[in-house]
């Protein structure tokens, strides 16, 4: 089943149609002649928010085990097969999804095809204690090297508890708790993957240099025997009112360069004229070197060495505008919040210039232009706009959406919720490293200039 559609407006000319196979399994495609490759997008339903507590991190766990083989693809395969091909691959995980991804030189389309449908049909036949464990290791590793052991490496965890409460689905991270890594079992993964690796609860796509037909006719027999199932638990509701009502705040002690304040803000949905407006707000206000935060902080009162404000878009949970200001000197905290605030009350109280719109929405129709343009970033809009919002096709229009927003809406959004009621706050105070440690460290010195002078 499918069908062909036509450019839409402010589509660029870019087109896609979709397709359903009978397992349930939505299947979107995009032609671009424009160079011999192809990419291919495999969106699955299913993120940390769907993770209950104590087995928080499965579903990022799930990601890396999808990698460790399958009925016909042994060990490492997957990497071998695609790179030997020319091809390169991953996988990530998010808070409302897991998604992998192949670009491949157009020939070797079919080949991506059958990889993902064999691990979509498979997987469970390859899954055994060794890999359980192997890639445990591998997530424990990450989680030191990207969160617990690089300066500010938590904060993301931190604030997203902060903002989100205790019950929440959005309260944990991806990455997921070392406690809960541990005790995760083969049995829990096997029946995560029983739950939610089933075609009826995924999207492919398809973008590039392909004949439709021909692609459809490879899904149809790689994918179209693979069984749906319909034993998945609708997600947990991850509504919130507007506003926090009230600043939520944690000062956190660690050996970090210097202090630092950061603070996620509630805003709307993604998928909304608001949440795009707020993304207007934000970049206005924190998006580069030209923003109004950059240029108070950074470059005329230089009490900032940095200065950034982003949007994290969500679409089961009120999105969250993302502050990071990392102090200069012997700059205190209080300046700095004292600054922010006033500019935020001041850009609430006049609104943008007609040459603030301008530039923000040129910024973000380059963003996402840079996106469409190449075919694994249409491939993955279009499956996270299959995904959360129900259409592909609004993936080809979201750049027309944003330039529609006007100034007084842009001004509205900062007005309700750019407040100090409307936020979590971490700030970042630095300590000594203790004795131990640098008698440690010092130990450890001694015996590297040892061992390099005795070579």
């Amino acid at each position: 089943m499918g069908h062909t559609a036509t450019a839409q407006a402010g589509s660029g000319g870019l087109t896609a149609t979709e397709h359903r196979l009978a397992n349930g399994l939505r299947v979107v495609l995009s032609e671009d002649h424009l160079t011999p490759v192809a990419a291919v997008c495999l969106w699955y339903d299913v993120g940390s928010r769907h993770e209950v507590k104590g087995r928080t991190g499965l579903a990022h766990l799930f990601e890396h085990l999808m990698f460790q083989g399958s009925a016909q693809v042994k060990g490492n395969g997957h990497f071998e097969l695609v790179q030997g091909a020319g091809g390169s691959l991953n996988g990530t995980t998010s808070f409302e999804r897991t998604n992998y991804f192949e670009t491949m030189p157009a020939h070797q389309l079919e080949l991506a095809l059958w990889l993902e449908a064999d691990r979509m049909g498979s997987l469970l036949t390859a899954l055994d204690d060794e890999s359980m464990e192997n890639q445990r290791d591998v997530v424990k590793n990450e989680r030191r090297q990207r969160y617990d052991n690089v300066p500010y490496g938590t904060a993301f965890e931190k604030l997203t508890a902060l903002a989100y409460p205790e019950g929440h689905p959005y309260h944990h991270t991806p990455i997921g708790s070392m406690a809960d890594l541990d005790a995760a079992t083969l049995e829990d993964a096997r029946q995560f993957f029983r739950t939610y690796y089933a075609p009826n609860n995924a999207v492919l796509s398809v973008v590039g240099d392909i004949d439709p037909e021909q692609t459809l006719a490879w899904i149809e027999k790689y994918f179209g025997s693979i069984p749906s199932h319909d034993g998945k638990p609708a997600p947990r509701d991850g509504s919130l009112p507007d506003i926090i009502g009230g600043q939520l705040r944690e000062v956190v002690e660690e050996e970090v360069p210097a202090r630092a304040l950061m603070a996620a803000y509630r805003l709307p949905h993604d998928g909304t004229r608001a949440c795009d407006a707020a993304d207007l707000a934000l970049t206005i206000l924190g998006g580069g070197e030209s923003s109004r935060l950059y240029n108070r902080l950074v470059r005329r009162d230089r009490t900032a060495v940095a200065a950034g404000f982003g949007l994290l878009r969500l679409a089961g949970a009120p999105s969250l505008g993302w502050l990071d200001v990392k102090t200069s000197g012997d700059v205190e905290v209080p300046v700095i919040e004292a600054a922010i605030d006033e500019e935020l009350a001041r850009f609430a109280e006049q609104g943008p210039t007609a040459e603030e719109m301008e530039r923000a929405q040129a910024q973000l129709e380059r963003e996402w232009l840079d996106r469409l343009g190449t075919v694994a970033g249409r491939a993955d809009e279009l499956c996270r706009f299959a995904v959360l919002f129900g259409d592909p096709q609004l993936a080809l229009t979201a750049v027309q959406r944003v330039l529609e927003v006007t100034a007084e809406e842009v001004q509205e959004i900062a007005q309700a919720r750019l407040r100090p009621d409307n936020r979590a706050v971490l700030v970042y105070e630095p300590v000594a490293p203790d004795a131990e440690t640098e008698a440690t460290d010092e130990s450890t010195e001694a015996t590297d200039e040892n061992e390099e002078a005795a070579k």
